[in-house]
């Protein structure tokens, strides 16, 4: 990892909120904690002995700040796996750069990420106020807003 973890955890919380009860994300999914999708992810085990909660019980009872950046932790390993198995170059941009794509693997999954075809061959290829732009010129721009702003940034200054 040569990426600043923390910095990406605080951004993830600033980007996408924290919420200690269940609540619909934009896309429909029951959702808690920091961005955590419980209909398609829900609460694994190694999640349930390690933070003493289940699906079950967040539900009933929501959950705390702890118990969130546990299930973050968890999520950003999991955008690691994907960027690593599809784009195994992103660990070779700056540290921004890097917080960059996880974030936005974060935000809508590395299935959708990989439609951004052009962006992804301009970060790959160090043109980066190219992938900035076309960060811009997508419906996800629009949809997320000042999010997307942020990430274009960080994405042409490194």
């Amino acid at each position: 990892m040569t990426y600043d973890r923390q910095a990406l955890y605080r951004e993830l919380e600033r980007d996408e909120g924290f919420r200690e009860k269940t609540y619909r994300c934009t896309a429909g999914k029951l959702s808690i904690g920091i961005g955590r999708n419980l209909d398609d992810v829900g609460i694994r085990p190694a999640e349930t002995a390690k933070l003493g909660i289940t699906k079950a019980s967040v539900i009933k009872n929501g959950i705390t700040l702890d118990q969130a950046y546990g299930l973050l932790e968890s999520d950003v390993a999991d955008c690691e796996r994907a960027l690593d198995r599809s784009f195994p170059w992103w660990r070779k941009m700056t540290d921004n750069r890097q917080r960059v794509i996880l974030n936005m693997c974060f935000n809508m999954g590395i299935r959708v990420l990989s439609q951004f075809k052009n962006t992804l061959r301009a970060m790959e290829t160090g043109q980066y106020e190219v992938a900035a732009a076309g960060m811009g010129k997508s419906l996800w721009a629009k949809q997320v807003g000042r999010r997307a702003t942020r990430l274009q940034a960080m994405m042409r200054t490194g």
